[in-house]
């Protein structure tokens, strides 16, 4: 069972499930309304977590950043809405609704929100 947070008091549920059905359209909508994300620059919700896989919604204000960082394990960015900027030393990637990008694990990289922006992170973590 997920803990509930002062952000999400009511907000407990099971992140670890044999089949779970989720509702994008209104965990987006819950993300955006709450306080972190009215008055602050972005929000996130973990809608699934497992000790081998996460999977993360996240929403971010226009010009929201995530400064470079690094995942343990391979990783997909899925745009829901907006615009982003997903970069590494590499390359950079201009992401849209409907657009997959998959990264290697260890990868320095940003992600930045060129317009208001959601996208679910899928994390796959190694044992």
């Amino acid at each position: 069972m997920n803990t509930p947070t002062p952000q999400r008091p009511t907000g407990g549920h099971s992140l670890d499930v044999p089949l779970r059905v989720l509702d994008l359209p209104a965990l987006l909508a819950q993300v955006r309304q709450e306080p972190a994300y009215q008055t602050g620059d972005r929000n996130s919700l973990t809608v699934f977590k497992t000790d081998a896989l996460r999977v993360v919604l996240l929403a971010l204000h226009a010009g929201a950043e995530l400064k470079t960082h690094t995942a343990p394990g391979p990783i997909s960015v899925q745009v829901l809405d907006g615009q982003l900027t997903f970069c590494t030393a590499e390359q950079a990637a201009e992401l849209a609704p409907g657009q997959l990008l998959t990264l290697h694990a260890g990868i320095p990289h940003s992600v930045r929100a060129v317009t208001e922006a959601a996208f679910l992170l899928t994390l796959a973590v190694s044992k």
